[in-house]
């Protein structure tokens, strides 16, 4: 007997999902098979919540940090979010000319004289973005110091030297400079964003032009240079150049097969996060492995746009570590620094080195003394997590490479062989070295 049933509503089960919002099924055809037993069909359950009528998507809004948002309001009040947002504007609106450093910044007489003589200096520019991190008033603040030049710069030291680490003589070709036994430098460009006052290679940055000649050489080098495994490639600020130089650099260095890792050096984003596109982080996740090695100096370089930046770029799969120049007056003591490599950690960022000031001419002014270093490191280690402590070294002059300088942990030897260990506290401890001979 044929006979129809109805289900009382109130006896269904409560669904507290949309039935248009489940995702659709995920069954083998296995199961859907025609000559399958047909699934029981079951009743609609009622909504739990009645559905809001819909309201249109507001505006979307530029994400800024609040200092930069005020300053642009300012300076560039005609700028709009699309332009802001577009890493080309950011460096044609670089402030470059000493009129326009006195019109946006209350100089110092060392800032203004600098400023004044310019002529062989490195130049001097800072892109929107960063200048918004800037104070106007405060010669003495950090960033401001970093970015700005003063007439410190012009005083030469002893010890200083336009190429301390010796680059030019460990250069087989122009702009490759081949120190260790498996490792090269490559320096693609001469272009920075925005130039940092103690930078090592001053004699050369902004002022030279790479060319794609150039380069070739540079490749032909490491073809024959087959015990090459591992290329930086710095500049200059490589992440500043057009997307489709930047993809033949790396499809060139992926096309020779004894390297195996390249690494990119940049600041882009701390100084111009508006590069950092969804376009370069799948042009950089195609050359796998590819490692990235970031120059923070501040904690306050680490906003919003930074940050985002860093987390776009380990989304698409790049390892990122950190290198941090040790400066007088500006991250030479310990919360400082901490609340740097901190704010790092939280980007996905791992602090790799932190480097003592190289000797650069002009550099007097920038430098600490070797022992602040160590305590900074002294004052981390034990005290926050491991992955926060960078490795200190020197790069030694005249090209001897980066040397550790980290504090030692290793109080002397007892009588009979065994290692006397100091600990974050201060503490003494013996380990049996030795033992299993």
């Amino acid at each position: 007997m044929n006979s129809k049933t109805t289900t009382n509503p109130k006896d269904a089960p409560l669904c507290l999902v949309d039935q248009e919002e489940e995702p659709p099924s995920r069954i083998s055809s296995f199961f859907t098979d025609s000559a399958a037993p047909a699934l029981p069909v079951m009743p609609a359950a009622p909504l739990l919540f009645p559905r809001l009528a819909a309201t249109p998507p507001r505006p979307r809004v530029l994400r800024m940090n609040p200092k930069s948002r005020a300053f642009r309001s300012v300076v560039f009040p005609d700028a709009t979010d699309a332009q802001w947002a577009d890493w080309h504007w950011q460096v044609a609106n670089r402030i470059r000319t000493p009129d326009q450093f006195r019109r946006l910044l209350t100089l110092s007489a060392a800032e203004e004289q600098a400023l004044a003589a310019s002529g062989d200096l490195l130049p001097a520019a800072v892109t929107p973005h960063y200048m918004g991190l800037v104070s106007p008033h405060d010669p003495a603040q950090p960033l401001r110091r970093t970015v700005v030049p003063t007439s410190h710069e012009a005083v030469r030291a002893p010890g200083e030297a336009d190429d301390p680490l010796g680059e030019e003589h460990q250069s087989p070709v122009p702009g490759l400079v081949h120190r260790y036994p498996d490792r090269v430098l490559l320096l693609a460009t001469s272009f920075c964003s925005t130039y940092c006052r103690y930078c090592t290679r001053s004699r050369v940055v902004g002022q030279e032009r790479i060319d794609r000649h150039r380069l070739e050489a540079a490749f032909d080098y490491l073809r024959r240079a087959r015990g090459v495994r591992d290329v930086l490639v710095s500049g200059g600020d490589p992440l500043t150049l057009e997307d489709d130089a930047l993809e033949w650099i790396l499809a060139s260095l992926r096309a020779i097969p004894h390297v195996e890792i390249v690494r990119l050096g940049t600041k882009v984003p701390a100084v111009l996060p508006q590069r950092v596109t969804p376009q370069l982080a799948r042009l950089l996740r195609k050359f796998h492995p590819l490692w990235l090695s970031l120059h923070f100096t501040h904690p306050d370089e680490c906003c919003h746009e930074t940050q985002q930046a860093c987390e776009r770029l380990a989304d698409a799969g790049i390892p990122l570590g950190s290198q941090t120049v040790l400066l007088k007056g500006i991250n030479d003591d310990l919360p400082t620094m901490k609340a740097l490599l901190h704010a790092l950690l939280r980007m996905r960022v791992r602090p790799y080195y932190l480097y003592q000031c190289d000797p650069i001419t002009g550099s007097r002014h920038f430098r600490t003394p070797i022992a602040t270093g160590q305590e900074i490191v002294r004052g981390l280690r034990g005290h926050t997590t491991g992955y926060a402590v960078p490795t200190y070294v020197i790069d030694a002059p005249g090209g001897g490479g980066k040397i550790p300088v980290m504090p030692d942990y290793v109080a002397g030897r007892a009588e009979d062989g065994g290692v006397e260990l100091r600990n974050y506290e201060g503490k003494t401890f013996r380990y049996p070295d030795g033992a299993g001979e």
